[in-house]
C-alpha cells in the first residue's frame, strides 16, 4: 500500500507520523486496555488557541514578557502621576506666619502640662517686602543657596535622585532648591527620610504653581532662621549689624547669606575662621554668576558684626526661667543645637514635677518673707532612682544668676563623705568607733557639739568638727575627695587638706543634691538631668533620657553612711511629720567676722527624694535674719528644706530604709538585737580596729562583704566587695561635668541691694 497523499491545503505531517497507516494483514496489532499517552513534543498546531493552552498547564499572564514590559512601562508613567495626585490632595501649603509658628518649641512639666513656649521676642521677626531687600543681598542668598532659582521648576530632580540614593545607602544629603529649603526648614522638618523628601517635593511644586518666584523668595527671606534669635532678613540685619536690611552692603549681605546653612556654626562670633571661608564662597559664587564685578570682589572686606546679645528667646523672667535656661544648656550638651531648637518645633518634656516645683518656690518665699532683701537662696530636689530633677529653684529673677549652679563653701554637709571614705578603708572605720571630741587649739566645735568620747553617728548628729577632722586625717584628705567625687561632686577638689572634712571646698546645690541622691540610691550614681525626652514637630524622637546608673560604692556602705545621718533632722528640730525616716545634714560656713556666718546649708534624703538648700548673699557677706541673728544651716535653710520635704511627701506612704547592717563597729545608738553577721578573718597585714567592742547583737563586718540575709544593702540584696585605694583620689570614677549643668561662682553685686550684714535691714530698705 502506498503513502497517503495529503490535501494541498494541509501542511505535510512530520516524518515521525509517516508510520501511522492502515495495518496490513500480517501486522500484529497490540492489545490496548486504555487510551495511549501522547508521545512528548508531538502536538497538532492550532491556529487560534494560545500557546499556553495547547495542552498542559496554562502560562500565567504575569510571566509573559510582553505583559511585564507593559506593566513596567505603566508603573513608570502612572506611578509618579498617582503619587503626585495623592500628594496634591493630602498636603496643604501653610502661609509663612503658620510656618514660623510650627517652629516654636514647647517645654513641659513631666506630666505634659506646658511650662513655657520658646517664642521669639517681639521684633525678632519683622517682615519686609522683597523690594526693600537690595538686589545684591538677594543675589548673595541665591549664590549661597540656589543659583538656578529663577530658572528651575522649584525642585532639583538630580538632587532628589541623589538624596534618594544616599538614603537607600544609609547616607544623608542630596541638595535642594530655595523652594525646597523653604519647605524643609519652615514646613516639613529636616528628617532624613524618603517620606519627608516626597512631601517636600509635593509642597515645592504646589508653591511654585501658586506663587511667583519673587513671592517665594520673599517668604523664604522673611521666614528663615539666621541665628542670634533672628527670624527673617530684617531681624538678621539688626542682630548682626545693627542696621536695616536696605542699608546692607554687598559684604554684609554675603555674610548673612553665609550663615543660613548653619547659624550655630557660621556666626563669626562662634567660629570666625569658618565664617570667613563661607563668606568667600558666597562672594566667589556671585562673581561666577555675573552678579558681582571682579574689582568689587577684590575690594570686599570681611564685615564687622555687633556683639551677640543675650536674648531671652521666650525664657520666662520668673523662677521658671532658670529651668528653661538649664534645659537649653542641657540640650546643647546633648547635641541639640540652637538651630534645632529654633526650627524643629521641638516638644521638650522635663523631669520637673509641677506640684513639687510650686512647693519648693512657696517654701523659699514663705521663709524669706520679711527677711533681709540681700539674702539669696536656691533649692534642688532629685529623684535618686532616675537622676531626674523634681524641683529647681535658682531664684526669682529667671534672667539673672541661677543660684542652683553657684558654688560656695559646703561647710559640714561634707562630713558624710568623710564617713564614706572611712567605711571603705581597710580595715573600715565603723560608725561605732569612738573619738575624743574635745576642742583642740585652732579647732573648735559649735556650741553644744563637744563630747569627751563619741562615736561617728553621735558626732554626725551634733556636728562635731574635731572628730571629723581627726577621721579625715586618718583616712587621708585625698580619700575624702575621692569619696565625694564617687558620690557625684564634680567641683575641683584639688590639693585637699583635713579641712575638707569641714567643707572648705566649694560645691553647688545641684552637685550636693546629686551626691546625696547617690547615697540614697544605695551607691548608684545617676546623671542629674532636667530633660526626659525631645520630640520634633513631625514626631521624631531626638532624645530619650536613660535612667540606668553607675555603681560607685556598695549598697551596704551607702546604708551605713545614711545611718550616720539619721538623727540629724530630729536633733535640729527638723524631723519630718509622722516619724518619717530621713537622713540629713546641716552646714554652716563661718565668716571672717567673729560670730558671723557667710553661707548656710541644709540637705537630706528619703529613699525617693534628695534635696539641698543653700542660703547666702551675692557679696559673700555675713547673713543675718531680720532680727540680726546669724543664720545657720538649721535655721532659715532648714525651715525651707523642712517645709518642702514635708509637703512633697505628704501624700506619699512612709518609706522605710532597708535594715541597717553595720560595717565595722556598730554605733552605740544601734538597736540591740540587730541583724548579726559573722566576723571575717582579717586580711593579712590588716590593723585591728583600735577601739572597743561592738554592741551585743552586732559584729564588725568589712565593707561589701556579701550577706545572704534578706534586705541587704540600702534597698536589699548583697553587694560585691570593691577594693578602693583610700590613699589616692580616684578621678576616673568621677563623672565629667555635663555642659548642660553649668557650675559657676556668684559675682559680687554692684551694691544695688542694701548690705544687711552688720545690722538687720528695716522695712524701708526692703
Amino acid at each position: 500500500m502506498g503513502r497517503r497523499q495529503h490535501p494541498p491545503h494541509r501542511p505535510p505531517l512530520p516524518d515521525v507520523l509517516a508510520d501511522h497507516r492502515v495495518p496490513g494483514p500480517t501486522d500484529v496489532i497490540p492489545v490496548v486496555g486504555a487510551p495511549g499517552r501522547a508521545r512528548p513534543g508531538i502536538r497538532w498546531p492550532h491556529p487560534w488557541r494560545p500557546r499556553g493552552e495547547r495542552g498542559g498547564t496554562p502560562t500565567p499572564w504575569w510571566r509573559r514578557p510582553r505583559y511585564l514590559l507593559i506593566g513596567a512601562a505603566a508603573a513608570v508613567v502612572l506611578g509618579p502621576v498617582l503619587l503626585l495626585a495623592i500628594g496634591f490632595a493630602v498636603f496643604s501649603v501653610p502661609n509663612p506666619d503658620e510656618a514660623v509658628n510650627n517652629q516654636v518649641a514647647t517645654v513641659s512639666f513631666v506630666d505634659g502640662e506646658q511650662l513655657t513656649r520658646l517664642v521669639p521676642e517681639e521684633g525678632n521677626r519683622t517682615k519686609v517686602p522683597i523690594e526693600q531687600v537690595p538686589l545684591h543681598v538677594r543675589h548673595a542668598v541665591l549664590s549661597a543657596e540656589d543659583r538656578s532659582f529663577y530658572s528651575n521648576p522649584g525642585f532639583d530632580v538630580t538632587g532628589i535622585l541623589r538624596a534618594v540614593w544616599n538614603q537607600l545607602r544609609g547616607g544623608v544629603g542630596g541638595g535642594s532648591t530655595i523652594t525646597q529649603q523653604f519647605v524643609k526648614k519652615a514646613l516639613v522638618g529636616d528628617e532624613q527620610t524618603l517620606w519627608r523628601k516626597y512631601k517636600e517635593v509635593i509642597l515645592a511644586i504646589k508653591i511654585s504653581q501658586e506663587r511667583s518666584k519673587d513671592q517665594i523668595l520673599s517668604d523664604y527671606l522673611n521666614t528663615i532662621y539666621f541665628g542670634r534669635g533672628a527670624y527673617g532678613i530684617q531681624s538678621a540685619a539688626q542682630s548682626y549689624f545693627g542696621k536695616n536690611v536696605q542699608d546692607l552692603t554687598p559684604s554684609e549681605g554675603a555674610l548673612l547669606a553665609a550663615v543660613i546653612q548653619s547659624p550655630s556654626r557660621w556666626d563669626p562670633a562662634v567660629n570666625p575662621e569658618h565664617s570667613v571661608d563661607r563668606w568667600n564662597f558666597v562672594l566667589d559664587g556671585m562673581v561666577a554668576e555675573g552678579w558681582l564685578e571682579p574689582p568689587d570682589r577684590q575690594a570686599a572686606q570681611f564685615p564687622h558684626t555687633v556683639p551677640r546679645k543675650t536674648s531671652s528667646g521666650g525664657v520666662p523672667s520668673d523662677n521658671r526661667g532658670h529651668i528653661v535656661s538649664a534645659v537649653k544648656a542641657e540640650l546643647e550638651s546633648l547635641g541639640i543645637s540652637e538651630e534645632d531648637l529654633a526650627q524643629e518645633g521641638l516638644r521638650i518634656t522635663t523631669t520637673i514635677d509641677r506640684r513639687r516645683q510650686e512647693q519648693a518656690v512657696t517654701a523659699a518665699h514663705d521663709v524669706l518673707s520679711g527677711q533681709p532683701v540681700n539674702l539669696r537662696s536656691a533649692m534642688v530636689a532629685i529623684d535618686p532612682q532616675t537622676g531626674g530633677v523634681l524641683a529647681y529653684y535658682g531664684g526669682d529673677n529667671g534672667l539673672g544668676l541661677d543660684y542652683t549652679k553657684v558654688r560656695r563653701l559646703a561647710g559640714s554637709t561634707f562630713k558624710p563623705f568623710v564617713v564614706l571614705a572611712g567605711l571603705q578603708r581597710d580595715p573600715p572605720v565603723g560608725l561605732g568607733e569612738t573619738f575624743d571630741g574635745q576642742e583642740l587649739p585652732g579647732l573648735r566645735n559649735a556650741e553644744g557639739a563637744d563630747c569627751d568620747q563619741c562615736d561617728l553617728k553621735q558626732a554626725m548628729t551634733v556636728s562635731n568638727n574635731v572628730v571629723f577632722t581627726t577621721l579625715a586625717k586618718r583616712v587621708g584628705p585625698e580619700a575624702v575627695a575621692a569619696a565625694a567625687r564617687s558620690a557625684g561632686i564634680t567641683a575641683p577638689l584639688d590639693d585637699p587638706t583635713e579641712g575638707i572634712a569641714l567643707g572648705n571646698k566649694e560645691v553647688s546645690p545641684i552637685e550636693l543634691a546629686s551626691a546625696y541622691a547617690t547615697i540614697a540610691a544605695g551607691g548608684v550614681w545617676r546623671q542629674p538631668h532636667l530633660v526626659t525626652s525631645v520630640v520634633t514637630a513631625d514626631d521624631r524622637v531626638l532624645y530619650q533620657a536613660a535612667t540606668d546608673g553607675e555603681r560607685r560604692f556598695p549598697e551596704r556602705v551607702a546604708r551605713n553612711v545614711a545611718e550616720s545621718m539619721m538623727d540629724v533632722a530630729a536633733h535640729d528640730d527638723l524631723a519630718l511629720p509622722g516619724g518619717r525616716p530621713v537622713a540629713a545634714k546641716t552646714g554652716t560656713v563661718q565668716s571672717r567676722f567673729e560670730g558671723q556666718n557667710n553661707d548656710a546649708w541644709m540637705a537630706g534624703f528619703t529613699p525617693s527624694i534628695a534635696s539641698a538648700v543653700w542660703m547666702g548673699t551675692d557679696m559673700n557677706s555675713p547673713i543675718r535674719t531680720a532680727r540680726g541673728t546669724p543664720i545657720e544651716g538649721a535655721t532659715l535653710p532648714g525651715e525651707v528644706w523642712h517645709q518642702f520635704m514635708a509637703e512633697a511627701l505628704d501624700d506619699e506612704p512612709v518609706e522605710p530604709f532597708a535594715p541597717f547592717r553595720p560595717i565595722g563597729e556598730a554605733p552605740s545608738t544601734a538597736e540591740r538585737g540587730a541583724e548579726t553577721s559573722t566576723s571575717p578573718t582579717p586580711a593579712a597585714g590588716a590593723t585591728p580596729t583600735p577601739t572597743g567592742v561592738a554592741p551585743s547583737g552586732t559584729a564588725p563586718v568589712p565593707p561589701g562583704e556579701e550577706d545572704d540575709s534578706p534586705g541587704g544593702g540600702l534597698f536589699g540584696g548583697p553587694d560585691p566587695a570593691p577594693e578602693p585605694d583610700p590613699r589616692a583620689a580616684s578621678d576616673a570614677t568621677s563623672p565629667p561635668p555635663r555642659a548642660g549643668l553649668l557650675w559657676q561662682r556668684a559675682p559680687a553685686e554692684s551694691g544695688t541691694d542694701p548690705d544687711c550684714s552688720a545690722s538687720a535691714c528695716d522695712e524701708s530698705s526692703r
